[in-house]
């Protein structure tokens, strides 16, 4: 659990050498910018050297045209390569322009593709009319309307017979509409037409030709060949133009990528007189490296400090696991970042996940298929969660193995146990003799972490150096003995048969921890050392406190209680799958096809259904019930100016 050491990095030169020493930052990989106020407190004197990154528009627009192509270029390592901002600017504009007029070219032959597709089909639906549509269309004293109306519409003409005009002439149909024309004359078509609009006629636009739809859709049938050869044609002439000037594109667009990124470092510098001053973070083991670089600069120097004795600047984190623990930095990131000087729960998570995953998905078939799906999700489609979802699916097929639970087979796993000495299976779910000590163990379980979550607390308030904290907060050492004394007395009195309980026990280790926890800001405050620890009105530091100790003791309560969602899972588990078992028991024997079916299909809902569930459930365990006790996640993270080269 912890977070790479970082330093603090102060760059000062001349003017004339900016661009040497951005480049030397910027290519290094692991510098990242910070404001030269968050480290001087007096900048009045200080000008930007630049608001506006100056490469951000030709990278916009050559992205944005290299985008439509649907082709991919890979960014390359261009340190070799030096364009001018001139030269930079006039590839964007020209290559831009370049690509824009070929898809122009080519979405307009589509167009017209299209169009001529779409008159193809329309025109289908009157293939039944053997007068010349133009003929129609001019008759002297009728108008004439094509398209199509719902068939739920069709009985709803009948509402109409008395009108002579209100009738539709159907040509074809298909599965919702009929397709076809209706006439009235010229002094009546205003109210003809708002009848239909009301049966929710919907007209179509038929070309007009000299020629009947027959004739017609062989003529759009000669022309579709021609136009679809169009659109190969412009195709063909993009691709050829993408291919000639693959290289160039590639190199000029990860030059402006990279030169977009290194213009943040540009951005957040201050210039003073004729020098400059960039400030920012650098890991400590490339400290040597860089400052090497750096100093080869002419007029520029170099000074670091060590990120531990520069908290006040909030130094940014870098999560530093082992492989095990690493991929579980997605749930950490998810919450947010440690400070610096806080400890990082990757590791923590990453080993209360897998277990309470393991308990409350318990089955050694379902853990191992879940294993396989989750490599395959980062393998293939990668997914972070995927990288979690394996070790969770191998600590599920560990309990399920201890369950005896294969595929929600209870007894298959018999023999193994028989032969190990054991008359059943360690451990009956189903049995409702067990069911008490299911909801106890995991209850038990919450209390183990809750405490564990208090005294990593403590560890990190005094990493933090916040001694009032470590000492009288609700998961300081106050809160452990209260809690602790609590649930002892509790165990002790109820299950075990013992009389600890007495007057110096609840005033020694229920009651005093209580007073200090109630009196933990002011106390904390004089621990600290800070002088005006004393609130302003006792009295009124009381009444507002009772209220908050009253919120205090229903989360040591409610964090408790929720850990019984361990216990009910587990039960959850074993009662679908008898569910399952139920079910294609009633289909038919277990020789039977029907059976098989319904155990694949419900060994597969179940799988999809509880590992979407328990996925979340034992999450929100780790953020809600223990993240809140010991850890803020209020770091920002360290992003340093890079450019990913594929």
């Amino acid at each position: 659990m912890a977070v790479s050491s970082l330093q603090a990095l102060n760059v000062i030169g001349l003017m004339e050498h900016i661009d040497e020493a951005i480049t030397a930052l910027g290519e290094s990989g692991v510098f990242q910018p910070d404001d030269v106020s968050n480290f001087y407190d007096n900048v009045q004197d200080f000008t930007h050297l630049q608001t506006k990154n100056t490469f951000a528009e030709p990278l916009t627009n050559l992205k944005a045209a290299l985008n439509q192509t649907k082709r991919s270029f890979p960014l390359t390592d261009v340190s070799d390569f030096s364009p001018s901002v001139e030269d930079l600017e006039n590839f964007s504009a020209v290559t831009t322009a370049d690509i824009d007029a070929l898809i122009d070219k080519r979405e307009t032959a589509a167009a017209k593709l299209n169009e001529v597709r779409q008159n193809l089909s329309v025109t289908s639906h009157f293939i039944g009319m053997g007068v010349e549509i133009e003929k129609v269309l001019k008759m002297k004293y009728m108008k004439a309307r094509f398209g199509r109306l719902p068939k739920d519409s069709m009985s709803k003409l009948e509402a109409y017979r008395d009108n002579e005009y209100v009738d539709f002439a159907v040509c074809t149909e298909d599965k919702t509409h009929c397709w076809g024309v209706y006439f009235a004359p010229f002094d009546v078509v205003e109210e003809i037409d708002k009848i239909f609009e009301a049966l929710f006629f919907e007209r179509c636009n038929l070309v007009s030709e000299n020629e009947t739809p027959r004739e017609r859709i062989e003529d759009y049938k000669k022309e579709i060949p021609a136009l679809e050869a169009n659109v190969k044609k412009a195709q063909a002439q993009l691709d050829k133009y993408l291919d000639e000037n693959k290289e160039q594109i590639t190199n000029y667009l990860s030059k402006l990528e990279e030169l977009y990124l290194y213009a943040s470092i540009r951005n957040k510098a201050l210039q003073y007189n004729n020098s400059f001053i960039i400030v920012g973070w650098v890991p400590t083991e490339n400290k040597k490296q860089l400052s090497r670089r750096l100093k080869k600069i002419r007029s520029i120097e170099v000074d670091f400090s060590d990120a531990k004795n520069e908290l006040d600047k909030r130094p940014p984190v870098r999560l530093k696991n082992c492989f095990l623990a690493k991929p579980f930095e997605f749930y950490t990131e998810m919450y947010g970042v440690p400070e610096y000087n806080e400890i990082d729960p990757t590791l923590f998570i990453a080993f209360t996940y897998v277990v309470i995953f393991g308990i409350m998905f318990a089955d050694l078939g379902q853990g191992l298929l879940l294993s396989v799906v989750g490599i395959l999700m980062w393998k293939i489609k990668k997914m972070k969660v995927g990288r979690i979802l394996f070790p969770c699916g191998i600590s599920s097929a560990i309990f399920g193995t201890v369950f005896g639970s294969v595929f929600g087979f209870e007894h298959l796993l018999d023999p193994m146990f028989h032969a190990l000495g054991f008359e059943e299976k360690p451990m009956q779910v189903m049995n409702p003799e067990n069911t008490n000590s299911v909801i106890l163990t995991a209850i038990s379980i919450g209390v183990i972490l809750l405490i564990v979550a208090m005294f990593l607390n403590v560890f990190s308030s005094l990493r933090q150096k916040n001694l009032g904290k470590a000492l009288f907060g609700t998961s300081g050492l106050s809160g452990i003995v209260f809690y602790g004394a609590a649930i002892f007395a509790v165990v002790a009195e109820v299950f075990l048969g013992w009389h600890v309980v007495s007057l110096f026990y609840i005033l020694g280790l229920i009651v005093l921890p209580f007073i200090l926890i109630f009196f933990a800001e002011p106390l904390g405050d004089l621990v600290n050392g800070k002088e005006d620890w004393q609130p302003e009105s006792w009295g009124g530091y009381i009444v507002e406190n009772i209220f908050e100790s009253i919120e205090v003791l229903l989360g040591y309560v409610t964090n408790t209680m929720s850990f019984l969602r361990i216990g009910v899972f587990v039960l959850v588990h074993a009662g679908m799958m008898l569910v399952v078992f139920t079910l294609a028991e009633t289909a038919g024997g277990e020789f039977s096809i029907p059976y098989w079916i319904i155990i694949i299909f419900g060994n597969a809902l179940v799988m999809a259904l509880e590992a979407l569930l328990v996925s979340i459930q034992v999450l929100r365990l780790e953020y809600y019930e223990m993240f809140n006790r010991f850890y803020s996640g209020e770091g920002r993270p360290f992003n340093p100016v890079k450019l990913n080269i594929e």
